[in-house]
């Protein structure tokens, strides 16, 4: 999973080039929907249900964030992570501690969009 770190400069290039919609703005709220075909009750990749239309408390309050659950590192869209590609500050890195494999990015991309 991708993650930003506080470097970000809160500049908005990387909001619009998310397939997922997993980035937002600094103290919005996210939903599995955004962005998605989710809606209503639905089954996660590792078997968790969630309401996809219900708003969760914003992950950081102090510049941009990448909600994990709905990031695929832009896998099955781009051969690359387009948010990383186009930041202006490179604040934007693979998260070490939990790395995703390619059948998870793609399990995660084939459930948001089916």
């Amino acid at each position: 999973m991708l993650v930003i770190n506080d470097d970000c400069i809160n500049c908005d290039a990387c909001l619009s080039e998310c397939p997922n919609h997993a980035i937002y703005e600094p103290d919005e709220e996210w939903s599995y929907a955004d962005g998605t075909n989710l809606t209503g009750m639905v089954k996660l990749w590792d078997g968790r249900e969630v309401d996809a239309d219900e708003k969760h408390e914003a992950l950081s309050d102090e510049f941009y964030y990448i909600v994990p659950d709905k990031c695929t590192e832009c896998h099955g869209f781009h051969e690359e992570p387009q948010c990383a590609a186009v930041c202006p500050v490179d604040c934007i890195h693979v998260d070490e501690e939990n790395p995703e494999s390619e059948d998870l990015l793609a399990q995660k991309k084939d459930i948001m969009h089916a």
